[in-house]
């Protein structure tokens, strides 16, 4: 590399919960620079999943945590020429990249939802996350199983 590394940027913690996380998946959320509508969504979804998960005694940000952790990819494949062919080598994620892969697949399978407005849909995806069912989930175990099928070809790492 010719150039330097650029600088880490640090967030700063949103303002209800003082989480760094959070702040990181609003980011993602947010369309057009409007960060207080994403803020807005988010918050309306943490209080539909505390209503919806009423027998469970998690507060909703664990819930949500706890979704995120469940859809959270461990291996990915990646294409790898090697002779005139090109092989579909699993490789390990790295901690950034795997938490930057589970927001945004929470987040776009909750947009392809069908629901009324957004933190509606939202919900409903934590929830699914939650109880390890729904499209993000079902996203992850489909990167898993073909990472699985390719694991001869793992020699291929670089």
């Amino acid at each position: 590399m010719r150039k330097s590394k650029p600088k880490k940027r640090h967030l700063l913690p949103d303002p209800k919960f003082g989480d760094t996380l959070v702040t990181v998946f609003v980011n993602n959320l947010m369309l057009d620079g409007k960060k207080s509508v994403a803020y807005t969504i988010f918050y309306d979804s943490l209080d539909l999943v505390e209503k919806r998960m009423k027998d469970n005694e998690l507060p909703p940000l664990e819930v949500w945590k706890k979704a995120l952790e469940k859809i959270t990819p461990m291996v990915e494949v990646k294409s790898r020429r090697i002779g005139g062919a090109t092989f579909q080598v699993p490789m390990e994620i790295r901690p950034e990249r795997k938490n930057a892969i589970s927001m945004k697949n929470m987040i776009t399978f909750a947009r392809k939802r069908s629901g009324k407005s957004m933190s509606d849909k939202l919900a409903a995806e934590i929830v699914a996350a939650f109880n390890e069912e729904g499209g993000a989930f079902k996203k992850k175990e489909d990167t898993h199983r073909m990472a699985e099928a390719n694991r001869a070809f793992a020699h291929f790492r670089f």
